[in-house]
């Protein structure tokens, strides 16, 4: 009955629930939209005596995973830069251009009301909760695919390809570390990145 109980939660609020916000174009707004389910998973897993709670932040890995971290990020600013100035050239920049007050505020407020609960959502909860709290390569996949499939909402394939090659990362790099804070942080380098050379579009949205 458990596995029911968690197949049918699992559908509703990372299959069911996206798809049917894309297809019937309702308005809401997605921020309280996310903090609701964050809420929700947040008090799960507190209540959940075999979580581990350090998970939510664990500095400690930190200083042994940054060379990691930046390595792979400069390696994403190539891959992500060159994307953007081949194939959506009028984007480039544009947000900074354009409205350089709004951008300084997505660098600074993004990581917080954004990023962290996505990532309590789709890598600790995801993971711990389905994945049987086994940083494996199940727990990863469903992580990169529940993550990737919230971005339908934003009706582009730019936002799923991103989304699933970013969410695969970041379930790794939450696997590998335990640490919401250093996965966090990975996820809020490349949103920033994406927001700073243009690609923002196609992950904001006043309503969905």
């Amino acid at each position: 009955m458990r596995r029911i109980l968690l197949a049918a939660e699992f559908v509703l609020l990372f299959v069911a629930g996206p798809v049917l916000l894309a297809l019937h174009r309702a308005s809401f707004p997605p921020l309280p939209l996310l903090w609701l389910i964050f809420a929700y998973c947040l008090v799960v897993l507190l209540r959940d005596p075999e979580f581990e709670r350090k998970q939510l932040w664990n500095a400690a890995p930190l200083r042994r995973e940054l060379p990691s971290i930046l390595g792979l990020f400069l390696l994403g600013v190539a891959l992500i830069g060159t994307l953007a100035a081949v194939l959506y050239r009028p984007l480039l920049f544009g947000l900074v251009r354009t409205h350089p007050l709004l951008w300084a505020l997505i660098m600074v407020l993004y990581p917080v009301l954004s990023v962290y609960p996505q990532g309590v959502i789709y890598r600790v909860f995801v993971m711990h909760r389905y994945g049987k709290g086994k940083p494996g390569a199940i727990a990863i996949l469903l992580s990169a695919c529940s993550f990737a499939l919230m971005h339908v909402v934003f009706r582009n394939p730019v936002a799923l390809i991103l989304t699933f090659a970013g969410g695969l990362l970041f379930a790794w790099r939450q696997a590998r570390t335990q640490s919401l804070l250093v996965s966090s942080i990975e996820h809020s380098l490349y949103g920033c990145l994406l927001f700073t050379v243009g690609l923002g579009q196609f992950f904001y949205a006043r309503s969905i």
